[in-house]
């Protein structure tokens, strides 16, 4: 009976640190990524003045426009802005 005690707490503390893992990831890490994907998405419909993607800039101030027709600024790495359209 002993032995099936144990490993019974072996598989609580294995589940609860699957478990601890599993949070940190959707608390902390997942959001970075999904923020990550929303910005590229933008940057590459957005819409960025021609001196911004021609210049030595890291980053420029462009704006995209969402699926309500509104228009929205997003900053964008120069080699992920689009010129112009």
């Amino acid at each position: 009976m002993k032995e099936a005690t144990g490993e019974l707490n072996m598989t609580v503390v294995t589940v609860v640190a699957i478990a601890a893992v599993a949070a940190f990831f959707y608390a902390f890490v997942w959001p970075a990524i999904k923020n990550n994907i929303a910005r590229n998405t933008h940057c590459a419909n957005a819409i960025c003045d021609s001196a911004c993607t021609n210049s030595s800039q890291a980053v420029c101030d462009c704006t995209y426009v969402d699926e309500n027709g509104s228009a929205n600024p997003v900053k964008c790495n120069t080699q992920n802005a689009s010129t112009v359209k």
